[in-house]
């Protein structure tokens, strides 16, 4: 008969076994610390609140000179022209010194395709309030990387929450759309909707037209009406 005493010596051997055979079979994964976590690719959201959005990949390449490659260490903002000072920024100044803001905006394009999409940036307003604003500005023009500007009232900014964004559907926005920052003109046609934004100056000159405006589209660009000047 077995004593008690090597039955439980048994069934412990036993369980040291399994234990081995365990941890051969599924390994523990740890994190040293100060190492880092392993970084994932990032995984853009499909819908928000109940509404579906669009992929970040249903937009159709019509850029001027094709999507611009901006590292992040070259990169500044300038913000000049009727201000009380020019301030220049990095990208991690512009993020980090500034509230966020979400909000899903759909964009219209005047080749008769758009996507919703949940942007998240920086409001317009609060960088131009943050240079200070010349009483004789009425006008705000952006400049693209690629060379690309447009315009607009000083008060579409001003009366509206615009926002300048980095994220699409909760994704560092891809540089084919616009890497660092695109403007988010709500209620404005898509050619209004400026990638690669590298300046914002404010001008006194109302009849400023830019790149698609001086090709016959319309100055003010909203939606409600035609995107062709007459």
């Amino acid at each position: 008969m077995i004593s008690r005493r090597n039955f439980f010596g048994a069934v412990a051997i036993l369980l040291v076994a399994l234990v081995v055979v365990v941890l051969i079979l599924n390994p523990i994964r740890t994190t040293t610390p100060g190492s880092g976590a392993q970084q994932l690719a990032p995984v853009e959201v499909r819908s928000y609140q109940g509404k579906d959005l669009s992929s970040v990949n249903d937009f159709h390449e019509n850029s001027i000179l094709g999507p611009q490659h901006i590292n992040e260490s070259d990169y500044r903002l300038t913000i000049t022209g009727l201000t009380n000072t020019t301030k220049v920024m990095t990208y991690r100044e512009v993020l980090d010194n500034h509230q966020h803001y979400t909000k899903v905006v759909t964009l219209h394009c005047v080749e008769g395709w758009d996507v919703t999409i949940l942007w998240e940036g920086v409001l317009v307003r609060d960088l131009i309030n943050e240079v200070g604003i010349d009483p004789k500005a009425n006008t705000v023009i952006f400049t693209g990387y690629d060379g690309y500007t447009t315009s607009f009232p000083l008060d579409y900014f001003m009366n509206n929450d615009i926002i300048m964004a980095y994220k699409m559907n909760n994704i560092t926005m891809p540089a084919e759309r616009g890497y660092p920052f695109e403007l988010v003109a709500e209620d404005k046609w898509g050619y209004k909707w400026i990638k690669w934004i590298e300046k914002i100056e404010l001008s006194n000159d109302p009849s400023y037209r830019g790149y698609w405006e001086q090709r016959g589209y319309s100055n003010s660009g909203d939606l409600n009406g035609s995107y062709f000047s007459f």
